[in-house]
């Protein structure tokens, strides 16, 4: 049953509303900006795709357009870090962290300042603009960087949330956003902490348990009824933070069901998957099945259709249970 300490949304599984977890960011830190004037924007040319606009239209002394600078974007986030701004520092994610992780390792993360780095449209979903903006690699060249937390919110509600958390931690983080629309989960009562997982879906004897991150999450939820519905028990958790990782309730969870899938959209090397398989096999070695992009590039195409095509459907989730399951700790 789905935990009703979350105050999830009631329609779930059955056509949920939806919304690109970009707005989430654009309403929240334009909330983080009502909230605390040293909260700063900065863009590289791409301020409607970012959900940038938002906050420079009511903020534009706060507002910075860098251009199509994103090295030169991110030190300039750095030094106003330095001296006292919380920036948020946006992009496509291919371009930010992708073009400018140097700068932000050696200007952000090694002088620990909080900045915040803002990837959008990350992801196989970004569809039609094809394999050089659909950014598969940023979770794993971000959460191997000392001082930076890493964060995938689900959907535009716990993004908004996560960016005032980020607002207030008073370090580096990486948050990656999503510009198609993707099912809303949560609601404006669902707790949001960050480093905390959240055990969504709870199964009455679990076999398997499905940790997921990003709006796949819905996929694994929507696996995980129609398991259950089958007579195969599954839990689901959302893994918003990837950096660092709720290490308890990790452990626990594949402890009390023998058997883990991961799901990302994402590659499977160095992302999610990689981070709880390090984790369990130090404190508890089970079974795992990876759902993600295995060792590929993307391609053109619509997103329904790549989610599919990448083996991150459903159908595929499901499959990837019942394999963790054959080969579970009983």
């Amino acid at each position: 049953m789905l935990n009703p300490e979350l105050k999830l949304k009631e329609n779930i599984f059955d056509h949920p509303d939806a919304a690109p977890t970009r707005d989430g960011f654009g309403k929240g830190v334009l909330e983080a900006g009502r909230e605390d004037p040293r909260v700063v924007v900065l863009t590289a040319d791409l301020v409607e795709s970012t959900r940038s606009e938002w906050f420079a239209k009511e903020f534009p002394e706060r507002f910075i357009e860098m251009g199509v600078a994103e090295q030169n974007m991110a030190t300039v986030a750095a030094g106003m870090a330095n001296y006292g701004k919380i920036p948020f520092f946006t992009s496509y994610a291919t371009f930010s962290p992708g073009r400018n992780w140097e700068q932000i390792r050696t200007t952000i993360a090694l002088n620990n300042v909080p900045a915040k780095v803002c990837g959008m449209h990350a992801g196989i979903s970004v569809g039609p603009d094809g394999a050089t903006h659909q950014m598969l690699e940023d979770i794993a060249i971000m959460r191997a960087m000392p001082n930076m937390t890493v964060i995938s919110a689900c959907d535009t509600e716990e993004a908004r949330k996560a960016t005032l958390a980020a607002a207030q931690s008073g370090t580096p983080i990486y948050m990656r956003f999503g510009r198609e629309k993707t099912p809303i989960m949560t609601t404006v009562d669902t707790p949001f902490e960050i480093g905390k997982a959240q055990v969504f879906l709870y199964a009455e004897n679990p076999q398997v348990v499905i940790f997921a991150t990003g709006p796949l999450l819905h996929n694994a939820l929507l696996s995980a009824k129609q398991l259950g519905d089958e007579g195969m028990g599954v839990d689901v958790v959302n893994v918003a933070t990837i950096k660092p990782l709720d290490t308890d309730t990790i452990v626990a969870k594949a402890r009390e069901a023998g058997a883990v899938v991961t799901v990302e959209e994402h590659q499977i090397a160095g992302g999610l998957g990689s981070a709880i398989a390090e984790i369990l096999a130090q404190e508890y070695p089970v079974p795992i099945e990876y759902v993600g992009v295995h060792d590929s590039f993307g391609q053109s195409g619509d997103p329904k259709e790549l989610i599919e095509h990448y083996r991150m459907g459903v159908s595929h989730i499901k499959d990837a249970v019942r394999r963790a399951a054959s080969r579970r700790h009983r």
